[in-house]
């Protein structure tokens, strides 16, 4: 019951912010705008944070981290960090981005399956945590770490090569991944266990097996491989060299409805019946969610710029397409996203269903949001909302065609329903695009 609450009261909380996007004349400045819920966003933060803080052990370190490449948006760090939640970064630009937001090197976590040496010297001196990702950066690690001790955590990815799910291009822990120490490969244990007993600064292991369409089953199992890991080399160097799990993140997200399914209790539920002794205090524990943080408190709005039929098809001209659903549109099947229909006043449209595409305004014939989808139709004028788009979609754009990025603005809703909006990112001008495209060096090729 308090699950439908909360998905009712973001959908109202929706509602009223597209007719505020509307009414404060936000569309007609731009065509297209994006819209982050901020009391979805925190109320996600505090889920995660309760599921585990029933869960553990009194004592327990556990570190919350956000997945910047969700969202690579400097105030929606900020805001993550005063709900308490670091970040996980993949790129000296989501460091960048950490470091801006004023998150402490001691709550930032750096993964990649390709660092250089001046990134990994950098986060070493700076104390954030590392996870290399394979032999070589390990010996790479070796040389850093013998010429200038760190008081970063450093430990080990593992892929525990447990299977794939349903999207295979976001499986992490196939037996052929390209991240991570393979644990099933021969003699894979083996070494692991002599790379920890020679190494006393090696005190992390991680892995990251979920992801959207993969089950809350395997991304459990992946999590119990790395227990019993951890298990096997304190035994095998004989005191408590690994002290901390990092357990990734990659919890799968409903895309069909308003709904939060799987929950983090949920998540946390089936950790707990694969890997009992995960939560007795044993380790400190590390998470690294991403989607299931944001995509549901997004939303893109757009104007319906034309409408025509062709081949006896309804087709609605949006100023919204791949350059804010890059997967969907390239995608569709494993990427879904759900279309809203609201009249040009910013109200819900009503009327009988007719099949109608939803194209975007790149010049290639893909750039569909939906095909023949069932909508009310759509007419010049209307707005179109995308909901689900807060996480890999309009925070990260997509160039296609120098389509500039859009604006992003948080919304809150007081008690009486209004509606106050707050820019997060402005959107990209002209100038600033020529500038991106090498503007200032027009001649340099002459």
């Amino acid at each position: 019951m308090a699950a439908d609450t909360h998905a009712q009261d973001a959908a109202h909380r929706r509602d009223r912010a597209v007719r505020a996007a509307v009414e404060q004349g936000l569309l007609d400045r731009e065509p297209v705008v994006c819209l982050l819920d901020v009391a979805g966003i925190r109320a996600s933060a505090a889920a995660l944070t309760e599921a585990f803080a029933a869960a553990v052990a009194p004592g327990t370190p556990v570190l919350h981290t956000f997945a910047v490449k969700a969202a690579p948006l400097v105030p929606v760090l900020r805001l993550l960090d005063a709900c308490g939640l670091g970040c996980e970064a993949a790129s000296p630009g989501e460091l960048a981005l950490a470091r801006a937001a004023g998150v402490p090197a001691e709550r930032t976590v750096l993964d990649s399956p390709a660092k250089t040496a001046a990134e990994l010297r950098g986060a070493l001196a700076l104390g954030i945590a590392v996870n290399a990702d394979n032999h070589q950066e390990l010996e790479r690690l070796d040389a850093l770490v013998a010429a200038a001790p760190t008081r970063s955590p450093v430990g080990l990815r593992i892929n525990p090569q447990t299977g794939a799910g349903s999207i295979g291009a976001l499986s992490t822990a196939t037996a052929t991944s390209k991240f991570g120490f393979a644990l099933r490969d021969p003699g894979a244990r083996e070494r692991l266990v002599r790379a920890f007993a020679e190494r006393p600064w090696l005190t992390r292991l991680h892995t990251h097996s979920g992801s959207q369409g993969v089950p809350l089953e395997l991304i459990a199992e992946g999590v119990r491989e790395l227990h019993g890991l951890a298990e096997e080399i304190n035994a095998a160097v004989g005191k408590r060299r690994v002290d901390t799990l990092d357990i990734g993140g990659g919890l799968p997200v409903d895309f069909a409805s308003d709904g939060h399914a799987p929950s983090y209790a949920e998540y946390v539920a089936a950790l707990r019946a694969a890997v009992p002794a995960l939560f007795d205090g044993s380790y400190g524990l590390v998470t690294e969610f991403g989607r299931s943080l944001l995509a549901k408190h997004g939303l893109v709005l757009a104007r319906v710029e034309y409408t025509k039929t062709t081949g006896g098809r309804r087709i609605a001209l949006t100023h919204a397409g791949v350059q804010l659903a890059t997967r969907t549109v390239y995608a569709p099947a494993a990427w879904p996203l759900r279309i809203l229909a609201y009249d040009a006043k910013g109200a819900p449209r009503t009327g009988a269903p007719v099949a109608q595409d939803v194209a975007g305004p790149a010049c290639f014939a893909g750039d569909l949001l939906a095909t023949a989808r069932e909508l009310p139709e759509l007419f010049p004028g209307d707005v179109i909302a995308v909901p689900d788009t807060g996480a890999y979609a309009f925070t990260a754009h997509y160039g296609y065609n120098s389509l500039p990025r859009p604006a992003v603005h948080g919304f809150t809703t007081t008690a009486d329903d209004t509606v106050r909006f707050a820019l997060a990112r402005p959107a990209q001008s002209p100038a600033e695009l020529v500038t991106e495209a090498g503007g200032d060096h027009r001649d340099a090729l002459l």
